[in-house]
């Protein structure tokens, strides 16, 4: 994969802009990315840029966060991987924050309404995103049908552990389907090895140390795990927060899912909705040090992964066996989206034939490509003048 020089200062500076002006969601931030990168700045040629996009959609965790890594690491080594992703980042945290310090202190019945107004904005962008996944997830019938059956059995066994067996038990099944095809024999790259290594480590040994109910163990096991489970779009993140948060009684389901919608009208990635779950846990660590550790654990996942693949990036990606297993795994995927569409997302936000029928507007303009920002700054308002009405 093509690399060049390049400094740190400079990719914080080109990815800093990035942060503060890319809506849109993950299709779009790769847009921007190419524009930027290959276009404007030739830090990578199209063949470069298709290869680390690949790679990132074939790993867990976000993938326009993880392209951001990966360009920085290229321009810049480590420290520039390090700087992508801080100046990328940083804005919509800062504003999610924000968000977050003031969405606690607001109350009556316009705070109230602007609240729903991010629910209903949520309950609308959840489905759109189900929709658009569903197409290019779950092309065919037997897909269709796993999705289905994991959604039915999510529904049935709410529970982070239902989660994540049921993501493992697609992967393998998919893998095992395609055992009898060859693989492509990996070269060692001592570095990219031991991050690999740490990767599972991590995800092996965070649930036992979780055990000893240390608060801070126990919020960077669930933050860490759900990173690294997170297939086909950062949308997914919401139904394995959902799972270990909401449901266990770590945050309010209303902050919760207001909090989402908000998460669509800020720039940058949606995991930056990591720190805002961080900060709004209701038992310590949380406020300031419970977002930056739960931004710091959900995207561990995706720096020793993305540091650790690019030196193996051409074997990987030419492994019919994982190629198998992902594809399965991202049928799941779609699966636990309709579950959480379902519930919590449709049953706590509907509340009569008027909420349904703004949900399905909503739904409308973002099948017409409006702006997610600007439906998400429409449903607020609206939940504010039906609050004044």
């Amino acid at each position: 994969m093509q690399q060049t020089r390049g400094t740190v200062s400079e990719v914080f500076r080109a990815f800093l802009l990035l942060g503060l002006t890319s809506f849109g969601g993950p299709v779009a931030h790769l847009g921007f990315f190419r524009t930027e990168f290959v276009e404007r700045r030739k830090w990578l040629d199209d063949a470069a840029y298709a290869d680390l996009v690949a790679l990132c959609q074939f790993l867990p965790g976000p993938a326009s966060s993880q392209v951001g890594i990966g360009i920085g690491k290229l321009r810049a080594g480590y420290w520039g991987g390090i700087a992508a992703f801080v100046a990328f980042t940083a804005p919509s945290v800062i504003l999610l924050l924000a968000f977050a310090f003031g969405a606690t202190r607001l109350a009556g019945p316009l705070a109230d309404g602007a609240l729903h107004g991010l629910k209903v904005a949520a309950l609308a962008v959840v489905a759109q995103a189900v929709w658009a996944m569903s197409r290019s997830l779950t092309p065919d019938w037997p897909r269709r049908i796993l999705a289905l059956a994991a959604a039915a059995i999510a529904l049935l066994l709410p529970t982070s552990l239902t989660q994540v067996a049921l993501i493992a038990g697609a992967a393998i099944a998919g893998y095992a389907m395609h055992r009898r095809e060859p693989a492509p024999k990996l070269h060692f790259h001592r570095t990219g090895a031991i991050l690999i290594a740490a990767f599972f480590v991590l995800l092996a040994v965070l649930p036992l140390l979780a055990l000893t109910g240390n608060p801070v163990l126990v919020v960077a096991e669930k933050f860490y795990r759900t990173g690294s489970l997170v297939f086909g779009g950062g949308h997914v993140v919401l139904p394995l927060l959902e799972a270990e948060l909401v449901a266990p009684g770590l945050i309010s389901r209303d902050l919760f899912l207001a909090g989402y919608g908000a998460a669509q009208a800020v720039p940058g990635p949606l995991f930056s909705f990591a720190a805002y779950t961080g900060a709004l846990l209701t038992n310590p660590p949380n406020g300031l040090g419970g977002a930056l550790l739960a931004l710091g654990a959900i995207y561990l996942p995706s720096f020793l992964l993305v540091f650790g693949a690019l030196p193996y990036w051409q074997g990987l990606r030419s492994n019919p066996r994982l190629r198998g297993g992902l594809d399965l795994a991202n049928a799941v995927v779609v699966g636990l989206l309709v579950a959480t569409l379902y519930d919590p997302v449709l049953v706590t936000t509907i509340g009569g034939p008027v909420d349904l029928a703004w949900a399905a507007a909503l739904l409308a303009l973002l099948v017409w490509r409006a702006p997610p920002w600007a439906v998400v700054l429409l449903s607020t308002a609206i939940g504010v003048g039906l609050a004044l009405a």
